[in-house]
């Protein structure tokens, strides 16, 4: 009787990466050029609001003066306060509109960006049969290699 024993050696390995994309995006010229559109776009919101607030103090700098010389009789008084009071409740909207817009603007400048750094790192991690590329900067991950889903096999087996 001969028995044979056969060793099978499989050999599977594993690739991995990182990056830091923080680094990646501070280095980037594409992201240097929209940060000079936000600063530019910043500026002249900034601009319309500064003159907001100059047309503000000047009406308040008046109401001052006629209110002491005693020009204003108290319905005066009260509608030019109510007025001021409506201006600076513009003023202040203002301020939140211009969070809005530069947040949307940014978002619109850095998502393309974005879109083309994760398909480079995509292309990169199936070109170089990497198994995964993890993210330095927030230990995230940022490509795995096509798996099996274990989600189901998990939930059956925890009786889900």
């Amino acid at each position: 009787m001969m028995i044979a024993i056969f060793v099978v050696s499989i050999s599977w390995s594993q690739k991995f990466g990182h990056i830091n994309s923080q680094q990646l995006l501070v280095e980037s010229p594409l992201v240097k050029e929209a940060d000079t559109k936000i600063t530019e776009y910043q500026n002249t919101l900034i601009s319309k609001g500064e003159t907001m607030v100059k047309k503000f103090e000047g009406e308040y700098e008046s109401y001052v003066k006629d209110r002491e010389a005693g020009l204003l009789s108290q319905i005066q008084m009260q509608q030019r306060e109510s007025a001021l009071q409506a201006t600076q409740q513009s003023i202040q909207k203002y301020e939140q509109e211009v969070q809005q817009k530069l947040a949307m603007k940014r978002e619109e400048l850095y998502k393309p960006i974005l879109d083309k750094v994760k398909v480079a790192i995509d292309n990169l991690g199936k070109s170089g049969e990497y198994t995964m590329i993890f993210d330095t900067s927030t230990n995230g991950l940022l490509f795995a290699m096509e798996g099996e889903d274990l989600l189901a096999k998990v939930k059956a087996n925890l009786g889900w």
